[in-house]
């Protein structure tokens, strides 16, 4: 199994980014997917996902309305989508697999994106927002 984020990069706030997360080692549309970010001195946060037939997403509060989570399974690939970029958005962004659905789906329910149920993790990718 093998997870492969690409385009972080500085932007400008207010900017834009796309992020893809490459699967490979697995078949993909089995699989819920997350998305994470980890901030220095900050918890890592979960702020969204999508249900193996992308269906079904979450976000986190802090970036709803501004992210967007897709999937194009036929290339095994899920999209972050960020928009209006703020410098609190700065942070490494990592991808998961959920296996089961259940990250996603408790996500959903209680508002919260714990990690616990993901098991593969990509490298991450850096985003710094910033003027």
């Amino acid at each position: 199994v093998q997870l492969v984020e690409s385009g972080g990069g500085l932007v400008q706030p207010g900017g834009s980014l796309r992020l893809s997360c490459e699967a490979s080692g697995f078949y993909l549309p089995y699989y819920a997917m997350g998305w994470f970010r980890e901030a220095p001195g900050k918890q890592r946060e979960g702020i969204g996902c999508i249900s193996s037939t992308g269906a079904r997403t979450y976000y986190s509060d802090s970036v709803k309305g501004r992210f967007t989570i897709s999937r194009n399974n036929a290339n095994n690939t899920v999209y972050l989508q960020m928009n209006n970029l703020k410098p609190e958005d700065t942070a490494v962004y990592r991808c998961a697999t959920d296996p089961l659905g259940k990250g996603c789906t408790n996500a959903q329910a209680s508002g919260v994106m714990g990690s616990n149920d993901f098991d593969y993790w990509g490298q991450g990718t850096q985003v710094t927002v910033s003027s």
